[in-house]
């Protein structure tokens, strides 16, 4: 029996290419705009704690942990609810509440009164409505394409993301550092806006496998999903990659944030050209993404890609001088790091989708979700103690050779013996949804 999700589009006719979809553009358009205000405020929300309100480590720490605890707290359970409605509903609404937030916020500062409790409120109420966004996104793109089209659909919205990473630090710390914190906030509103409008004029009818009959209990929904995947050794593997890599890279992060101001007397400027360089990487890499597996088979390639991406980060805490050096080098460890990474990221997303049934993409992709971004807060809070026991320095060193735990892992597992295709998708009556 055929594959119904291979005949997605339509008619025996064979459906147009995805740069001919109209949904998928809106699609593609409105999650890139979404991107790009995300990751605006995922830099500008923690310059302002550094640059306007002198946070410390401790402080900083706690406000990226905040921001990240809703992919711990809510995770499983939006997963389970994502997969029983449309996913152009879930995504505008999130859409809509995050530019609400940020507005409110913007105003909150023009009014004198954005200090660091506000901006907690802002970071977890963002963030969760974020994972909102980000499970139905992923869900939306397999109800909306044909299998054979995951892996270039993965890397148009992946290149899309890139783009995002490429303007979105930049933006925000060019805001935040030449203008005022409520109009770096302001802006992450816009864009916020501007991707609700595109994606609520997604007109594909979904069909949404688990409407199907009475609802099971939401308790045994979000079961279903964790056995599933606990059950799958590849999508195991990818949840425990996952788990070490989030965990030392949000480690990471709060530290480098600290260490480009402070240790290497960046200005705000500086900080967001470095960081913007993992954008052209990570375009690039969702270029090599849409080949290379196909070429050299998909599991070498992740684990090629996620060693080379991980080991290059070991060079950012030896680096000493002017800006004049230092932001060259930098740009160029960002550059590799992000093409490494988005490799990984578009690989894994592709065969966790190749693996998983489509009544329980959403429970699948937000408990991998859990599991991998679920530690970050506890990474965040761990590169803060790092830096107040042993300094900026070592703190680096120690969460960068952490990111190395996460290829090890992958070399050790099933995901390194993946082929040139990607893997048969089990029976619908192996769900359990």
């Amino acid at each position: 029996m055929p594959d119904p999700s291979d005949a997605r589009g339509g008619g025996s006719a064979a459906p147009p290419g995805l740069g001919r979809d109209a949904d998928f553009r809106r699609l593609w358009t409105g999650q890139t705009v979404s991107q790009l205000g995300e990751h605006a405020c995922l830099v500008a929300l923690p310059l302002i704690a550094v640059l306007a309100l002198h946070a410390d480590a401790g402080r900083l720490g706690l406000l990226r942990a905040v921001g990240q605890a809703p992919l711990l707290l809510l995770s499983l359970f939006v997963g389970a609810w994502v997969d029983r409605w449309r996913t152009r509903t879930v995504m505008a609404l999130a859409d809509a509440g995050r530019a609400v937030v940020l507005g409110a916020a913007a105003l909150a500062g023009l009014l004198g009164a954005l200090g660091l409790p506000v901006l907690l409120v802002v970071a977890f109420t963002v963030g969760a409505l974020s994972v909102f966004f980000d499970v139905a996104y992923q869900t939306s793109l397999v109800r909306l394409v044909r299998r054979d089209q995951l892996l270039r659909g993965n890397s148009a919205l992946e290149g899309s993301r890139s783009a995002a990473q490429m303007g979105g630090p930049a933006l925000g710390g060019a805001l935040v550092s030449l203008l005022s914190a409520p109009v770096a906030v302001a802006c992450g509103a816009l864009f916020f806006a501007l991707s609700f409008l595109s994606v609520r004029r997604i007109r594909r009818r979904e069909a949404v496998p688990g409407r199907r009959g009475r609802p099971p209990r939401m308790r045994r929904r979000i079961r279903e999903g964790v056995r599933f995947v606990v059950r799958d050794p590849a999508l195991r593997a990818v949840g425990l990659a996952s788990a070490a890599f989030q965990f030392s890279f949000a480690a990471l992060m709060t530290v480098y944030l600290l260490f480009l101001p402070r240790e290497l007397q960046l200005p705000g400027t500086a900080v967001g050209l470095a960081l913007a360089a993992t954008g052209p990487g990570a375009l690039l890499g969702s270029l090599l993404a849409a080949r290379l597996p196909g070429r050299f088979g998909h599991g070498p390639v992740l684990v090629s890609a996620a060693a080379l991406g991980d080991v290059v980060m070991l060079w950012v805490p030896a680096l000493h001088g002017p800006a004049a050096v230092t932001v060259p080098a930098l740009v160029a460890v960002n550059l590799l790091f992000g093409a490494c990474g988005q490799v990984v990221n578009v690989t894994t997303m592709s065969v966790r989708q190749a693996l998983t049934p489509d009544a329980m993409q959403a429970r699948v992709a937000a408990t991998i979700t859990f599991v991998g971004m679920g530690t970050a807060p506890l990474g965040s809070l761990l590169g803060g103690l790092l830096v107040e026991r042993w300094g900026l320095r070592t703190g680096l060193l120690l969460t960068a050779v952490g990111l190395l735990l996460s290829p090890a892992l992958m070399a050790l597992s099933p995901l390194a013996r993946l082929g040139r295709t990607l893997p048969a998708r089990p029976r619908p009556d192996a769900t359990g949804g």
